[in-house]
């Protein structure tokens, strides 16, 4: 039981930094296809709900921290902000799981002033969405790769 529970918890917490992480460290714990989408999309909705409770605090003290002196006006922020004109915290929401860390997405919606519970509905509609498309992905494509005879160790023993 305990293994089982050190597994999900894997699972989740690297969802919570990094999207993709969730089904790529899934597959070869031998966690199935719906359990690992469910664990990827909770792993990111708790790093979102963490950093959305914290707010504009956590953003300010991240900043000085890790970016002291940091330019305002920069090619990246620039896009970020061309992309919250365009589509809003839906387009950051969407964009996220792919391009963004959980973290980071959560800290662009929080820095353009985004309500909480907006936030935490389009951020788990994203989730969902994405954590059963990229696991399918991730499935689909091991076990493809596991027919050709390509696994290179990812496929559960």
């Amino acid at each position: 039981m305990w293994e089982k529970l050190l597994k999900y918890l894997a699972v989740f917490g690297l969802s919570m930094f990094k999207f993709i992480f969730g089904p790529l460290t899934a597959l070869p714990l031998g966690i199935n296809y719906l359990t690992t989408a469910l664990l990827t999309a909770g792993g990111m909705m708790a790093s979102v709900f963490i950093i959305s409770s914290l707010g504009t605090r956590a953003r300010q003290r991240f900043l000085q921290r890790f970016a002291p002196n940091r330019r305002l006006f920069t090619k990246r922020t620039r896009q970020i902000v061309r992309l919250w004109r365009g589509y809003g915290v839906w387009g950051v929401a969407l964009l996220t799981p792919l391009i963004f860390t959980p973290i980071g997405g959560t800290i662009i919606a929080v820095s353009f002033g985004e309500r909480r519970n907006k936030i935490l509905l389009t951020m788990l509609v994203a989730a969902t969405l994405w954590a059963f498309i990229l696991s399918g992905v991730v499935f689909f494509a091991s076990d493809w790769l596991g027919r050709m005879g390509l696994s290179a160790g990812l496929l559960p023993s």
